[in-house]
């Protein structure tokens, strides 16, 4: 099975080419110059010349806090690009799934987020995604919309590489213990969203294999939390550690305001397609293990 992935260097993309060979399929990355999400008109080219069984849209404008400055590229990117993307399924007679985003949400509720509930994103990205959440939704393609949170991996930049570079100069860092999420190791949703690409193109009528999923780590954390995990199965290893000062986000202020409860309820991924991810702290010290073991530059 060919799986076309818009992007090149992004976490998913990169976890994705990970996991292909063991999985048994093949992945396409797709993305600039060929295809560039803020030039909607070339996407369906590009797309098409991958000849395609399912799409993956993992690309998008990920600068979060940049986005408050230049919400309409955000909006162009995201939001027109998705929709593109998913027009091109369409053509193509592909099933798309669309990857989004917690920050969909506002973060107010007290339990974790289902996949029902309303949405209301209090920054410029998180309108952004949700606008390309309506733009799939309205493009007549075969679409699946996974929203998952916290993303860190091997590759790219993310809370976990940084907190390990950090550490490799400070002792202490303060780091925010008031919001809530669901860290998730990106080569974990790679195997998710092959899994399901799989049985989207092998049960094409199955309307209970589509619509809004939430996939993330099972378990939940503070951002503390995660740090102290993640410099404990460093420290086990030999590698970068510092010590944790908690602090709130008011301490923290950002240009972007982070939705305080950020933790997704994954039940009806379990439910509908039989699948859950790792308790999130084994997958950070895979993850960890996985960097230590990166040669230094």
């Amino acid at each position: 099975m060919r799986i076309a992935v818009t992007g090149r260097t992004g976490q998913v993309v990169q976890s994705l080419l990970a996991r292909a060979e063991t999985a048994g399929v093949t992945v396409i990355p797709v993305g600039r110059p060929e295809l560039d999400l803020a030039q909607p008109e070339g996407v369906r080219q590009a797309l098409a010349n991958a000849q395609p069984d399912c799409i993956v849209n993992a690309a998008a404008y990920t600068a979060v806090d940049k986005a408050e400055t230049e919400p309409e590229l955000a909006l162009r990117i995201n939001g027109e690009g998705a929709g593109a993307v998913a027009v091109a399924a369409a053509a193509l007679g592909v099933p798309l799934i669309q990857i989004s985003t917690d920050y969909v949400f506002d973060g107010m509720a007290p339990q974790p987020w289902r996949e029902s509930d309303a949405t209301a994103p209090l920054s410029a990205y998180g309108r952004s995604k949700l606008a390309g959440e309506k733009a799939v939704m309205a493009s007549g393609a075969d679409w699946t919309i996974l929203r998952t949170a916290w993303v860190y991996s091997p590759y790219g930049g993310n809370f976990v590489k940084t907190m390990l570079r950090l550490a490799e100069t400070r002792d202490e860092l303060g780091v925010v213990s008031d919001q809530q999420g669901s860290p998730t190791n990106a080569l974990d949703l790679a195997e998710t969203i092959i899994a399901m690409a799989k049985a989207l193109v092998a049960r094409p009528g199955d309307a209970s294999l589509r619509g809004v999923f939430h996939v993330a780590g099972t378990g939940e954390a503070s951002w503390a939390d995660l740090a102290e995990i993640v410099f404990a199965a460093s420290a086990a290893l030999g590698g970068p550690s510092a010590s944790i000062k908690r602090i709130a986000t008011s301490d923290y202020p950002t240009p972007a305001r982070r939705p305080a409860n950020s933790r997704l309820d994954c039940s009806l991924l379990a439910e509908r397609h039989g699948l859950r991810l790792p308790l999130w702290q084994e997958s950070v010290r895979s993850c960890v293990a996985a960097l230590l073991a990166q040669p230094k530059n």
